[in-house]
């Protein structure tokens, strides 16, 4: 635990929180600047910055929280869907260094868009481009 985190500081009980889910290792609770009724943030017990810190058996269970709690976040607020979404690294937009996903409701007219949306230029990558990069990740794996 790191004394200084606001999502470990919830998940010791220090500061309230509107928790909907919590196992062994995992707390989801409602997020208190939500984008949609119902978002919620799942989140690690034991603290890790961004995703790729946690071992891969908190990772895994990380994750499979997500898979159970978002049918039961879209039935609550009758959503047909999710946006599930996470921003790993202060570059990318993390605004609490602790690892956290985000259960975002949606609906047909909520003028969010897809992800894709995010990005205004798109990289133009050809084939070599493109088998370059796919071998660097793979060397570094």
């Amino acid at each position: 635990m790191d004394q200084d985190c606001l999502f470990c500081q919830i998940v010791d009980g220090q500061l309230p929180s509107r928790t909907v889910y919590e196992d062994e290792t995992t707390l989801a609770f409602l997020d208190v600047n939500p984008l949609a009724p119902g978002h919620t943030l799942v989140v690690p017990k034991n603290h890790c910055h961004r995703v790729q810190d946690c071992d891969a058996a908190l990772a895994g269970d990380l994750f499979a929280t997500v898979a159970d709690i978002a049918p039961a976040i879209e039935a609550a607020v009758d959503a047909p869907a999710t946006t599930i979404a996470v921003n790993n690294g202060e570059a990318a937009g993390q605004e609490v260094p602790h690892a956290h996903v985000h259960v975002v409701p949606r609906w047909d007219d909520d003028g969010a868009g897809p992800i894709h949306g995010l990005f205004a230029e798109r990289p133009d990558l050809d084939e070599d481009g493109l088998d370059e990069i796919e071998a660097d990740v793979r060397n570094r794996l």
